[in-house]
């Protein structure tokens, strides 16, 4: 719930005060098995709308702020977002790493103005609890200082190609490649730990095996420790304004064959077929090799249909060679009564989905979290009251 929106004298923007909480991934594996996010997250959007403007996003299809972006090129900015966060985290006793930014870009131009990323950073920095960056822009010098400065912290930068010319007809904004390589060696060089991805390889466009095997070896020369990579998928709403976009660029033929390969449908969106997924996954899987880095892929799944019923197997299972999907172990974090810092717990390495399939207790000793569930804060609230007596730090 928001109140009404207080409009700046800048065109391309606007502030409102909003209540939204934290929570946790939007879909738990229970019942249809759609996560692969291996670890516990603490989502945060400081922003809804993003200028970067990639024309295959899927946060252009949502609703609410998000459709208001895309109809009017408007982005909403959640004013004191920093403060709201803060008080949210001032009342658990159980946290996991948080997200910065699960769908709009957090180093937008339209931080610059405001610096919520880097403010809601320093609340989790402050107590002691980690978080990660995830971009197409330029990561500030105030961001890295901060990921520096706190255990388990890191960042994702995405890069889809080389290729500057492509990357500029992909999107509006964002980054040069030159600028996304120079982030990793930022990063590198404050021995941040930090992650490429590769996310989404558009099929016959950014997904040549030579393309694809030059852009990784640079981005690993760089500093990159780990890869993460997707295959499009194209909301079912926005099937034809993407095809249009397609076709402009690279013709009527590259178009058809969209449209022949991507016949898969999960979760409201179209899905490549399997067969080409398994063998782009595999091709990258060995250039990673290669190259000696590991690889984890992002929210891919296959559709088994089993007694009539739907349910989704996650391809991390065949193709992801690291513990967990971003490539760093990241325990959940708590803190005793009366304390003011988090604390990691003594023996979890933040795998979840791991402890799914395991018969083992959990770790954290949190058995909610053994079931990899999509969580609300009201379950972090719930957690706190048992950490004194379950969990060791």
């Amino acid at each position: 719930m928001t109140e009404g929106p207080e409009i700046k004298k800048e065109p391309h923007h606007r502030t409102v005060r909003s209540k939204k909480e934290l929570h946790g991934w939007w879909s738990g594996i229970e019942p249809y098995g759609m996560r692969e996010c291996t670890s516990e997250r603490l989502l945060i959007n400081p922003y809804n709308g993003c200028e970067h403007d990639c024309f295959f996003c899927y946060a252009h299809a949502f609703p609410g702020h998000f459709a208001h972006f895309r109809k009017t090129g408007v982005i909403t900015v959640f004013k004191d977002f920093d403060k709201a966060v803060e008080a949210q985290l001032n009342k658990l006793r159980v946290a996991s790493c948080g997200y910065l930014s699960p769908v709009t870009d957090p180093f937008q131009p339209i931080n610059e103005k405001y610096q919520l990323t880097e403010k809601i950073m320093e609340v989790f920095v402050r107590r002691n609890i980690p978080v990660e960056v995830v971009t197409k822009g330029v990561i500030s010098e105030e961001a890295i200082k901060l990921l520096a400065m706190q255990e388990h912290s890191f960042a994702q930068l995405s890069i889809l190609t080389l290729d500057e010319t492509k990357r500029k007809w992909m999107m509006n904004g964002g980054a040069s490649t030159e600028e996304l390589l120079s982030n990793i060696e930022r990063l590198s060089n404050e021995d941040i730990f930090t992650v490429c991805r590769v996310d989404p390889v558009l099929p016959y466009i950014t997904s040549d095996e030579k393309e694809l095997a030059e852009l990784i070896g640079k981005v690993v020369d760089a500093g990159a420790s780990h890869i993460i990579t997707s295959c499009l998928d194209i909301p079912k709403a926005m099937a034809r304004e993407i095809y249009d976009k397609i076709e402009s660029k690279y013709g009527k033929e590259t178009r058809r064959k969209y449209e022949r390969l991507y016949v898969e449908k999960m979760s409201g969106r179209k899905h490549a077929r399997i067969e080409y997924r398994r063998k782009l996954f595999g091709m990258i899987k060995e250039i990673c090799r290669r190259k000696r880095v590991p690889v984890g892929l992002c929210m891919e799944f296959e559709k088994v249909v089993e007694a009539g019923n739907a349910r989704f197997k996650g391809l991390n299972q065949e193709f992801m060679t690291s513990r967990n999907c971003e490539g760093i172990n990241i325990p959940i974090y708590v803190r005793r009564s009366g304390d003011d810092e988090f604390s990691p717990v003594v023996g979890c390495n933040g795998n979840c989905l791991a402890c799914y399939r395991s018969s083992e207790m959990a770790k954290c000793g949190i058995e909610d979290l053994k079931t990899a569930g999509a969580w609300k804060l009201r379950d972090y609230k719930r957690w706190g009251k048992m950490i004194d007596s379950k969990i060791k730090t």
